[in-house]
């Protein structure tokens, strides 16, 4: 039997008085499928980059060219891929506003992040999971603030490697929030039409944002699309990520989460405690399971302590 653990006396505006993570069930074994980058998603270092002639080689008997072996993505440097990504220097001040703390002492909340990184890490790394979808039961739960936090809370690791990927994609958020002008449309990268420079950008040495630009109609088609399932593989291998997290939509309205069964390792539940009904909740957790284990829930603007406390306890 699980306890409810309370991440803060402090939340993220003068309404808030808290958050609540409460650990979900333990993997039920579903692994996703291993999948592999195509040429399309490497990387293009640097413009202007001219690569050497190759010299031709014939074959003495047909006279025909030998086509040298094609490039080991196991060669690529991942420091390399890491620095070739455009750098962004978000203002602290406007990530404030926006309610992002690049720093633990830009607002009381933000140790509770911190508290929440750390139950993240050793969760996932004692199941050997690297990929965690943030989620809600509904809109204006406060998902896209949960998963930028958490990311920016990984970042201050400095040996952890993070990815945050916003696939919200019929309604993108995160590159407003962090204050980041002329990102084109992500579709283009999970595509493989352009590259991983194209669309990525990096704050600090160890944290990468995928985010885009432009609302995707047929979200939940491309998700379910194979090149979709390529680039998240060409993250993997170019990046070396110890987690990737992506903002999802909210799991009730549409099908795009569970589109991502087999993409994902874990699900993040987002509530909140000021909209979000006992009912929706439950419906979402009933849609969840047997899908990805969850792996939490995180109660935002929990006014009402006592509903902390009334909420139905899981059993791993």
């Amino acid at each position: 039997m699980n306890r409810h653990i309370i991440l803060g006396a402090e939340a993220l505006d003068p309404h808030d008085k808290g958050q609540t993570l409460m650990p979900g069930k333990k993997d039920d074994g579903k692994g996703r499928a291993e999948t592999r980058p195509r040429p399309g998603h490497v990387p293009v270092f640097r413009q202007g980059q001219v690569l050497p002639a190759q010299p031709i080689t014939l074959d003495q008997k047909t006279g025909r060219e030998i086509l040298p072996p094609s490039l080991s993505l196991a060669t690529l440097n991942p420091a390399r891929i890491w620095e070739s990504i455009t750098l962004a220097m978000p203002e602290p001040g406007l990530l404030a506003r926006n309610g992002l703390f690049s720093e633990i002492e830009h607002h009381p909340a933000a140790p509770a992040f911190d508290i929440l990184r750390t139950r993240v890490v050793q969760a996932m790394a004692r199941n050997g999971w690297t990929r965690l979808a943030v989620t809600s039961p509904t809109r204006g739960c406060g998902k896209s603030l949960v998963a930028a936090n958490l990311a920016l809370a990984l970042a201050r690791l400095p040996s952890c490697r993070t990815v945050l990927v916003d696939l919200d994609l019929r309604e993108p958020d995160l590159a407003d929030r962090f204050g980041l002008e002329g990102i084109g449309p992500l579709v283009d990268y999970l595509r493989g039409e352009q590259p991983m420079e194209s669309h990525f950008r990096r704050i600090g040495s160890n944290l990468a944002l995928a985010l885009n630009g432009a609302p995707v109609a047929r979200a939940a088609e491309l998700i379910q699309d194979p090149e979709f399932a390529m680039a998240l593989g060409a993250v993997a291998e170019l990046l070396q990520p110890d987690i990737v997290i992506f903002d999802t939509p909210p799991v009730l309205p549409s099908d795009e989460v569970i589109s991502l069964t087999g993409q994902v390792d874990a699900v993040l539940l987002v509530v909140d405690g000021t909209q979000s009904t006992a009912q929706e909740i439950k419906a979402a957790e009933d849609l969840l399971e047997g899908q990805f284990p969850l792996l939490g829930v995180v109660m935002n603007r929990a006014q009402d302590r006592a509903l902390t406390r009334s909420m139905p306890r899981r059993r791993q």
